[in-house]
């Protein structure tokens, strides 16, 4: 028997049901057993942060299914009293689906260190990627191109890339809901019916907007967002453990260009060049499981150096941050030079083991447009109707200094904190 169906069981969105006999909802599944789709298991959404939070170990995989389950909530809402836009099911629920099959390993960690971007990635492994590229085609010759225009924002209809990438979009839904839960952060919970229930589409800009009976939850939203920045992507050991494994990758690369680094073909290519260049096999290759498995090995190398960074975030000894946004620029320069001669003293590589990092959370922007609200008067920008959003438009910077634990870096701080 063919099956009709297919359940996904989410923890945030319950039983995902696909149907067979519906042509996109059988893409959909089609979709999700290549293996481009399914190597996002083995990548982490959180990136490094389950060091800091054990249960942050969900994957791209399971964020990837669910934003498609948004977006397949919201497009069908919207197209209830917009019928003409049905045509473009197949690309929203298609691009909510995919839009992070770019990834490399650790997620967003993986671009902070080797400066690759997975909306580059997404592109080319659709383009490209045979399995991927003749399911799409399959369907419909001008799927991709959809594609295309959803990912780089330039469909003729704004609200069919909106409700994949924008102030609110499908993307972030999920994933504020998905990183709280994993994280335990309950600050992070969402009133997902409401906001859903208040979307709608202006056949006048054929942009998404919002009722205005729904501004309350979109507020909550983006307070979530906020805090979701500032408390648990920006979090301290976030950035240190981020700069960490990037400095462990730092020291592999000069190594393997000096020819005294062993490492397999994919990840070879990794440390070789610029990484959005790279054969695209060498690219999917690449996931955490492989990276892992080399800093396991590092952690056993000749050089000190690497072999010491590669020990400290295998076995979770992680660096401190400690914030100095309270200090001025200057004293901030001078405070890490006094930290690089103190750690150079007792024999540390000081260029490796401390730096100032910079972090910026915000819980909204007008990046793409905005958010508009569908109010008496028409479309009215969210932060000029809400006090609360126009304050949270203001970004929230702040100042690390990263160093080893061990190091006693509070003599250090003292009197530039106490005149």
């Amino acid at each position: 028997m063919v099956a009709k169906s297919r359940t996904y069981h989410d923890p945030l969105h319950g039983a995902i049901v696909l149907d067979c006999r519906d042509p996109i909802e059988a893409l959909i599944i089609q979709l999700i057993d290549t293996p481009e789709f399914q190597r996002l298991r083995r990548i982490r959404q959180l990136g490094v942060a389950g060091l800091t939070f054990h249960g942050a170990e969900s994957s791209r995989f399971t964020h990837s299914l669910g934003v498609m389950a948004i977006a397949r909530r919201a497009f069908d809402h919207v197209v209830q009293g917009h019928p003409n836009l049905a045509p473009y099911r197949a690309a929203v629920l298609c691009g909510g689906l995919l839009h992070d099959i770019g990834h490399g390993p650790f997620s967003h960690t993986c671009e902070d260190i080797f400066g690759s971007q997975h909306e580059h990635w997404t592109l080319r492994i659709l383009a490209e990627s045979l399995p991927v590229r003749q399911l799409l085609d399959g369907h419909d010759p001008q799927l991709l191109h959809q594609l295309e225009q959803i990912y780089t924002k330039q469909h003729p209809i704004p609200l069919v890339w909106q409700l994949v990438s924008s102030q609110l979009d499908c993307d972030r839904l999920d994933y504020l809901m998905r990183d709280s839960y994993f994280t335990g952060a309950s600050y992070g919970r969402l009133d997902l019916d409401r906001i859903l229930m208040a979307l709608n589409y202006d056949p006048d800009s054929q942009q998404l907007v919002v009722a205005n009976k729904g501004l309350a939850a979109i507020e909550h939203y983006l307070i979530v967002r906020y805090f979701m920045y500032a408390q648990i992507y920006n979090h301290a050991k976030n950035i240190a453990a981020t700069w960490q494994l990037g400095q462990a990758f730092q020291r592999a690369r000069e190594l393997y260009r000096a020819g005294q680094i062993l490492a397999d073909e994919t990840v070879s290519a990794w440390l070789a060049g610029n990484c959005d260049h790279l054969p695209l096999e060498h690219y999917l290759a690449a996931d955490d499981g492989v990276f892992f498995y080399h800093l396991q090995r590092w952690q056993d190398h000749s050089d000190p150096v690497l072999a010491d960074l590669c020990r400290r975030f295998v076995n979770r000894n992680l660096f401190k941050a400690t914030e100095v946004s309270a200090i001025a620029p200057a004293q901030q320069t001078e405070l890490l030079q006094m930290l690089h001669h103190k750690l150079e003293q007792i024999g540390f590589v000081p260029g490796y083991y401390s730096t100032i990092c910079q972090t910026s959370s915000s819980g909204y922007t007008l990046y793409q447009r905005g958010i508009k609200l569908l109010t008496p008067q028409g479309l009215q920008e969210i932060s000029e109707r809400s006090p609360l959003v126009k304050t949270l438009t203001q970004p929230l910077n702040r100042t690390w200094l990263v160093y080893p634990a061990e190091f006693p870096v509070s003599p250090l701080l003292a009197p530039l904190l106490n005149p």
